[in-house]
């Protein structure tokens, strides 16, 4: 558990729900409840929302054992359009607080982030939101809502693996007090699970290459929100406090990061997002 710059507390790993829909979403995001997640990501633009809502009512888990996270899209970055969006987010998910509500993208050639993040600062002081965050932003995006609204953004949200380890970033989070969460924290269509620094410690340690891929980031103070719709991988996937790497494995791992390994092919100071 982490305790963020604003005082409240993020699971050491979440549940990711992109791409799930329908009946298919809400068995998985159940059944990830029931395996121990207690951090759920989701987003406007993931389209499950109402899905995931179902998910949680379903579950029986008490509400306030679990973070819900839901994301602010590109298209209701004006002010007003932004607090409508989070009260649709709530309607839809069936919740009465969103625990974490991120800026999916800054479209900075909009330029209405800040304003968004604006509202969403103004809805954490009536109560809808809990915590208020981003995603996807880089140091020039940070320090510009920062100094718009004097509140630093408890979470960033931005792609995380093996081949882009985002050093910089993290070290900027770590400089500002951010939380880093890991999108695509295994890597996805390109996950390193081959590479000798990741098979061999998974060998040493008698785990999964996935496990060890988690572990590192853990390691690294990241919050990874890995996505399966498959019971015994999300156990496996949340199964990874009980081996630890060793500070080298962690090295080693991390310096398989490459200038062409994001697998999101652009960069936030160009990317529009609707």
């Amino acid at each position: 558990m982490h305790t963020l710059n604003d005082g409240t507390t993020l699971p050491a790993i979440g549940f990711g729900t992109y791409p799930l829909k329908g009946e298919e979403c809400v068995t998985a995001v159940q059944s990830a409840i029931e395996a121990g997640y207690r951090l759920v990501d989701t987003a406007v633009n993931y389209g499950n929302e109402r899905e995931v809502g179902e998910a949680i009512r379903r579950s029986g888990v008490p509400r306030e054992e679990l973070v819900v996270t839901s994301k602010l899209p590109g298209r209701a970055h004006a002010y007003d359009d932004a607090v409508a969006s989070v009260r649709g987010s709530l309607e839809a998910l069936g919740l009465d607080r969103i625990d974490l509500h991120l800026i999916h993208w800054p479209n900075p050639r909009v330029g209405r982030y800040a304003d968004a993040y604006r509202a969403l600062v103004d809805l954490r002081a009536e109560g809808l939101v809990r915590t208020v965050g981003v995603s996807n932003f880089t140091e020039e995006h940070l320090l510009r809502v920062i100094d718009a609204t004097g509140v630093a953004p408890a979470v960033n949200q931005v792609e995380l693996h093996p081949y882009f380890p985002q050093v910089g970033m993290r070290a900027v989070h770590e400089r500002l007090g951010i939380r880093t969460e890991s999108w695509s924290p295994l890597g996805k269509r390109q996950a390193p699970f081959d590479e000798p620094p990741v098979a061999e410690a998974a060998e040493r340690h008698g785990v999964t290459p996935g496990q060890v891929i988690l572990r590192w980031q853990l390691q690294l103070g990241n919050v990874p929100i890995p996505k399966s719709a498959t019971p015994a991988r999300q156990r496996q996937n949340l199964d990874v406090l009980g081996f630890e790497l060793a500070d080298d494995e962690v090295e080693a791992i991390t310096a398989l990061g490459r200038p062409d390994g994001r697998l999101f092919d652009g960069d936030p100071d160009t990317h529009e997002e609707m």
